[in-house]
């Protein structure tokens, strides 16, 4: 029998080899479009910061001040003693801006979405998901006991023909925005065929919360749906909004099922108090400065007009999600690692987090970075793919 640590150490070797081995980046500074790493100053095309917001000075202000006042833990879980005054606060302002009756917090992304799923579905029930969907939803879902069915990639056809083949309680699960590809769900097509076909359609709105939507309320607000048409909202806050934590919302039944079945929420500590302060700023930026949503989109057209010249492989992306590329899991390391060299951290994306033969340089921007800084994103990697022809 194969001992934990000699399996451990084969599959390690094997990551190694096969160029998909993971390393983590340790930071000396803040988030921003400029980060110090090891004593040198590095461009960053790499963070999920897309309005700049992760250092706001307001930000950390709120957070100190929240801090002074209700400590730095929570203290316990929501249900026992941990729900405090800002995270009240928090969850009526995102019930608010998502035009829903309530929102609830999680201290997670990926606790949000495990603990949604496996409350809402049951054994019998059938879930469909995206085919590129985030890796927790499918986890949510494949944990819950319902029947599990993946669709082709935003293929609203090849949904239609799988809910038509089942019988019993649907749910269609997909990212509004997709994290490795930056391509949008067609949630109008997505939101008609629920209705026919009599299924619950949630969305995962990580990547477009902050970003899209006439007042920054996210994909599907840009889409111009609501509740009735998305009954199930999940949108993260450490992205867009720059600090820490997700939330669902929807009617009222839906959150207090949560809050008495969600084990995600009832037997983890509360975010802390300062950091639910500090998401209550985000959100008052995002109301008074529209301008960083504009200039992201100004910013993101510069880019890709500029890779269409220098004839650079990009995917077919309108959002702060650019991939570039690659394929070979190998090359796309060593590009990565060429770049850094140079002085600019962009994130080689490998299997398993894409489809093999599909490795791409995931770089993402921010309303923080500037025309000069994306035009040397540019240059630099026009020449990082010229030598690696």
């Amino acid at each position: 029998m194969v001992g934990f640590e000699q399996r451990l150490r084969a599959s390690l070797t094997q990551r190694q080899e096969q160029g998909l081995y993971r390393q983590r980046l340790t930071l000396d500074s803040a988030q921003g479009p400029v980060v110090r790493m090891q004593g040198r100053d590095y461009l960053n095309f790499c963070s999920n910061d897309y309005l700049g917001l992760a250092a706001h000075p307001r930000l950390v202000e709120s957070f100190q001040r929240a801090a002074a006042q209700y400590g730095v833990g929570s203290g316990a879980s929501h249900l026992v003693c941990g729900h405090s005054r800002p995270h009240h606060e928090l969850e009526e302002a995102l019930a608010e801006m998502t035009g829903r009756p309530r929102a609830l917090l999680f201290s997670s992304g990926y606790a949000a979405n495990t603990g949604t799923l496996t409350s809402l579905l049951q054994p019998g029930d059938n879930v469909f998901q995206d085919r590129l969907n985030h890796a927790s939803l499918l986890d949510g879902g494949l944990h819950s006991g319902a029947r599990f069915r993946r669709f082709a990639h935003n293929d609203v056809a090849d949904l239609d023909a799988k809910l038509a083949a089942v019988e019993g309680s649907g749910l269609v699960v997909v990212d509004g925005v997709f994290s490795m590809d930056g391509d949008s769900a067609p949630l109008g097509e997505l939101a008609a065929l629920c209705r026919r076909q009599d299924a619950w359609l949630m969305v995962d709105d990580a990547h477009g919360f902050g970003v899209m939507g006439e007042s920054g309320a996210g994909s599907v607000q840009a889409a111009g749906m609501g509740i009735k048409e998305v009954p199930v909202l999940m949108a993260t806050l450490g992205k867009a909004l720059g600090t820490g934590g997700a939330f669902v919302a929807g009617d009222d039944y839906l959150i207090e099922g949560l809050i008495q079945q969600a084990r995600n929420y009832i037997y983890t500590t509360a975010l802390a108090p300062a950091l639910a302060a500090a998401t209550l700023t985000s959100l008052a930026i995002l109301r008074e400065e529209a301008w960083r949503r504009n200039h992201l989109v100004t910013l993101i057209q510069r880019f890709r007009d500029g890779a269409n010249q220098l004839g650079l492989p990009l995917m077919a992306s309108n959002s702060a999600i650019q991939p570039l590329k690659v394929g070979d899991a190998t090359q796309a390391t060593a590009m990565s690692q060429t770049l850094r060299e140079r002085g600019l951290l962009i994130g080689a994306i490998r299997p398993p987090t894409v489809p093999s033969g599909t490795s791409r340089l995931r770089i993402t921007l921010s309303a923080a970075h500037s025309p000069q800084q994306v035009d040397r994103l540019l240059e630099e990697l026009a020449l990082c793919q010229k030598q690696s022809i």
